[in-house]
């Protein structure tokens, strides 16, 4: 009797899919910039035989997988001095400059300040191989030109926004100090300690640091001193559903990684960067993870209430309510339809005349009527297709923005698996209200 998988056209599938997956990875251990980082961090007593750069098809660079990892293993110990942290740049050339510094400044600002005087050094500077493979500019929104982050949706271009001014403001507030650095360089600090230098320091901490907490230092703001650059660690890419433990060990004096699950051998490894819907992940990270289990589309109070008629008399009270009462924020559809939240707003604004003392037993989660069901049921599929109409217009703007803007198609893409992601969450709770309607009625 012939044995299962062991024919021609079962090889051939092997090889396929053997093909197919070394195809979406291609390792960069090679490369020149690696392997004097690997020489670099040999130096600093870290040594890995775990792991290996590579590109992936589906997530850019990151680290395979050489072996198959079990749950509990260590997947990279890092020892202290590769970090590079305020104590790093305290210890340095730029300490006594910020310790006659009033005010302090910020843990931020010195990393920032230290990343851009080195990355100005080039080859005179011990953290080069560091530096060399740092990406060389961000995809956050705070770099995003105005007109692509025009197209994301509103509660996250406020956000984008209140970033890009903060940054800007922090610059500004910042040049007295860079200014104070003159005497290290032969040329004018203008010319170095610039706003797109300062982005790219910025996005640089913002994106890449591990969680580590440091003794409040005298010479530095009152602001928390959380901050690690971890090279080579900073490689491994986010995935919401890996657990992972992370932290610095205080009796081995490295920061470890282990993984809470097991990862075959020749596969990406993955870590959580913590629980957050894509409109964090990319304000933050400048990235959107694919179908991502923590992802929500936002909706406004005002949106609510042009859902609503005009007519109502209790209206302005009722939205008064919902902001005493912490309703007025926070309200999503996910991927199992309407959030709580939004349901018990709705229900909510949806109160008759001779219901509306029944304003507090809603907030509790009571049911008032089999109408007042039944009317905020009808409002939330009413604003959810308003979201899926609106979605679907903008991709579609965005589309034909990327044939008439071929300078902007990273960055249109980017926005574009956005809204695409947004799309199928909505589509996904128009069909759960749809059920949930049929029920009711």
């Amino acid at each position: 009797m012939k044995k299962k998988g062991r024919g021609r056209a079962s090889r051939q599938r092997r090889r396929k899919s053997f093909r197919t997956s070394e195809l979406s990875k291609v390792s960069e251990s090679h490369k020149s910039e690696f392997i004097e980082l690997r020489k670099w961090l040999k130096e600093r007593k870290f040594e890995d035989h775990n792991l290996r750069p590579t590109r992936f098809s589906g997530t850019g660079r990151g680290l395979m997988a050489v072996k198959s990892l079990q749950p509990g293993e260590l997947i990279i110990s890092l020892p202290e001095k590769c970090l590079l942290t305020t104590d790093t740049v305290i210890k340095s050339y730029l300490g006594d400059y910020i310790t006659k510094w009033t005010p302090p400044i910020c843990p931020l600002l010195a990393l920032c300040a230290f990343l851009i005087s080195e990355k100005h050094a080039g080859n005179k500077s011990p953290w080069k191989p560091y530096l060399d493979v740092l990406p060389k500019a961000y995809t956050c929104l705070v770099c995003l030109e105005p007109q692509v982050v025009r197209l994301l949706p509103k509660p996250l271009k406020t956000k984008a926004q209140e970033q890009r001014t903060h940054v800007q403001e922090l610059f500004d507030s910042s040049r007295g100090f860079f200014s104070s650095l003159q005497s290290l360089f032969t040329e004018d600090v203008e010319h170095i300690f610039h706003y797109n230098a300062f982005l790219w320091a910025w996005c640089t901490v913002n994106t890449r640091t591990v969680y580590m907490k440091h003794v409040q230092k005298e010479c530095l703001s009152a602001e928390p001193d959380v901050y690690a650059l971890a090279p080579y660690l900073d490689l491994l890419n986010h995935s919401p559903g890996i657990q992972v433990k992370a932290a610095f060990n205080e009796e081995t004096h490295c920061y470890e990684i282990r993984t809470a699950s097991s990862c075959k051998k020749y596969e990406e490894i993955f870590i959580c960067y913590g629980p957050h819907d894509n409109h964090r992940l990319l304000l933050e990270y400048g990235f959107v993870a694919i179908n991502n289990p923590h992802s929500a589309v936002y909706v406004s109070i005002d949106n609510l209430v042009d859902h609503l008629p005009s007519v109502d008399t209790q209206m302005s009270q009722k939205i008064s309510l919902l902001k005493e009462h912490g309703f007025s924020e926070n309200l999503t559809f996910g991927w199992d339809g309407p959030s709580w939240r939004l349901l018990t707003a709705l229900k909510l604004l949806c109160l008759g005349a001779d219901e509306f003392t029944c304003w507090k037993k809603v907030l509790l989660g009571e049911v008032i009527s089999n109408t007042n069901e039944w009317k905020s049921l009808v409002l939330s599929r009413k604003i959810c297709c308003h979201y899926i109409e609106e979605a679907k217009t903008v991709l579609q703007k965005i589309s034909h923005m990327k044939d008439e803007e071929a300078g902007l198609k990273d960055q249109l893409t980017l926005i574009e698996n956005l809204w695409i992601e947004e799309l199928k969450l909505l589509q996904g709770s128009a069909d759960i209200l749809r059920n949930m309607h049929q029920e009711t009625t």
